[in-house]
């Protein structure tokens, strides 16, 4: 008898995405709309039916086939793909990878011109407050 783990033992594999995602029993419970113990329960399964499997791949933020084949071996290539291809290949790039949609200087102009027109509009709504005290005033 062999002490290693059956390879298609599915409670373990969405036992493991979660510990990679960092997320808790109890996290994963509150995303499903149910308790600790049912997740525990759900990763001691060697078996979960399809509908089940599909609510636990979305709360994971993965696929149903991510899970289905998750090995050790292949999450390190699931989990880089979220890294920039040219550093998880080995390659040197000295550009930068972060590419800007939008100017932030646009973004700094627009968001002063909105805090302005904000306090135009607050020191009118002053300015009427004063107004109409000092007409209440006159009327006494």
């Amino acid at each position: 008898m062999s002490t290693l783990s059956k390879p298609y033992h599915i409670g373990r594999k969405i036992s493991r995405i979660r510990e990679l995602k960092d997320m808790k029993q109890e996290a994963l419970a509150q995303a499903l709309g149910t308790s600790q113990q049912t997740v525990s329960a759900i990763e001691n399964s060697e078996t979960i039916d399809d509908e089940k499997l599909a609510e636990v791949a979305k709360a994971l933020g993965v696929t149903v086939e991510a899970i289905k084949n998750f090995s050790e071996e292949s999450m390190i290539s699931y989990f880089n793909t979220f890294n920039d291809n040219s550093i998880a290949n080995g390659l040197v790039n000295n550009t930068n990878s972060n590419n800007c949609t939008f100017n932030p200087l646009d973004k700094l102009v627009e968001s002063f011109e909105e805090n302005k027109k904000l306090y135009e509009r607050l020191l009118q709504a002053e300015k009427d407050k004063i107004e109409y005290l000092e007409k209440l005033l006159q009327g006494k």
